[in-house]
């Protein structure tokens, strides 16, 4: 079953993305905000990371560059979901560490089928 971390700050695009993912099969864990993040990401080791870029404490573009230079977390896959859709932000999701983008509102098939290739490009030692 691939393991996804979910690092979000709404309760309520947690509860709807959560259900939806468990439907399709998907383990799902969740961390409130960066720091929680980058801290489960070391202690389980996801096959997937969804990141919130507006989060509380350690934003997403901060908790991204952190895992992306930690020896055990570098190679997990970082899909970030934002409501900043601002020209330029994809790119700077990008260069802070991030493997793909996606805006919210969430078009949930789409979800899919990027999370899907980013499990696929993974190289599993």
């Amino acid at each position: 079953m691939t393991r996804i971390l979910y690092v979000e700050d709404n309760e309520d695009n947690v509860y709807m993305l959560t259900q939806r993912l468990t439907r399709h099969g998907f383990e799902v864990s969740i961390a409130s905000d960066g720091t929680q993040g980058i801290e489960m990401a070391h202690r389980e080791k996801p096959d997937l990371i969804l990141m919130d870029l507006g989060l509380p404490s350690l934003d997403g573009w901060t908790a991204a560059r952190q895992l992306k230079q930690g020896p055990d977390t570098q190679d997990i896959p970082i899909l970030a979901l934002s409501a900043h859709t601002m020209p330029g932000d994809r790119e700077k999701a990008l260069s802070a560490g991030c493997d793909d983008y996606d805006a919210k509102p969430i078009v949930f098939e789409r979800l899919l089928e990027k999370i899907d290739a980013l499990i696929r490009s993974r190289s599993f030692p």
